[in-house]
């Protein structure tokens, strides 16, 4: 984003508790983290409000919120309700409103109630910026397999759209999509790959990072991780630990995101 628009300030902020909690115990120790090269920004990690009350301060007017999610569930919808809040305050005179525009892009896969955006149209164009996935699991001559988060009290039934969106661009090679937390589980996944009589997996996480996640329930070395069960039925796997927004063309959909929410609200990027 900042390569895109180098004279716009741009701000990073986290939605979930979970990974500010970590980060703030990471802070007893800073010079650990930013030995490593950690920014200051993610040691430091803020929550939206935080960040939205920090550029009030410094006198920015016009705020785009792009969230970094996969798709608008959980936590997208909170994120949603707090950029409504906050752009919705109304005051005596208009020159002590806090901001004159606070506004918010869709996540990569879309949101099913946007209006202006079909989500479908998102996934379409996500599929397009896994070439290289696809190209490796061909290479390999195996199966794609993605491990997506999902949510059990959300639906999930975007990863099926996804891997019908991966098929139709990319007929060539099987890909299947499955979650953590979801429908289709690693069961679910095993029964598909037997099904189309699968030899070998490529398996990569469908995150944008690849955390606590990828980096144990997908590939760690205890029994109940998707490379310990798809190997003990009999599937070669090799897993590859990144995550999607290391792919600099599917890291471009936040841009074009931005991009979009600028454009439909007349805010001026540079």
């Amino acid at each position: 984003v900042r390569k895109a628009y180098p004279q716009t300030e741009v701000r990073l902020c986290f939605t979930s508790n979970i990974i500010r909690n970590v980060w703030r115990k990471r802070q007893q120790n800073p010079e650990k983290w930013l030995e490593m090269g950690i920014p200051k920004e993610v040691l430091y990690a803020k929550n939206i409000i935080s960040v939205l009350g920090d550029l009030s301060e410094d006198g920015y007017r016009d705020i785009i919120v792009q969230p970094t999610h996969m798709f608008f569930m959980e936590q997208s919808y909170d994120l949603a309700a707090y950029v409504h809040a906050i752009g919705s305050i109304q005051t005596k005179k208009d020159k002590w409103k806090p901001f004159d525009h606070v506004v918010m892009g869709r996540p990569a896969l879309g949101n099913p109630k946007d209006s202006t955006y079909d989500y479908q149209e998102d996934v379409a164009y996500a599929a397009k910026t896994l070439a290289a996935d696809v190209a490796l699991a061909e290479k390999e001559g195996a199966t794609l397999v993605y491990m997506g988060h999902g949510n059990e009290h959300w639906a999930t039934g975007i990863y099926d759209e996804t891997a019908a969106a991966m098929a139709k661009e990319y007929p060539q090679v099987v890909t299947v999509v499955g979650t953590v937390e979801g429908k289709v589980g690693v069961e679910q996944v095993v029964e598909q790959l037997k099904k189309r009589d699968a030899q070998k997996v490529v398996l990569k996480p469908f995150m944008i990072v690849a955390g606590d996640h990828a980096r144990n329930d997908m590939s760690g070395p205890d029994r109940d991780s998707w490379v310990t069960i798809l190997t003990a039925n009999g599937f070669e796997v090799q897993p590859v630990i990144e995550g999607l927004g290391s792919s600099e063309p599917f890291a471009n959909i936040f841009v074009r995101h931005i991009a979009d929410v600028a454009g439909a609200n007349n805010l001026d990027l540079k």
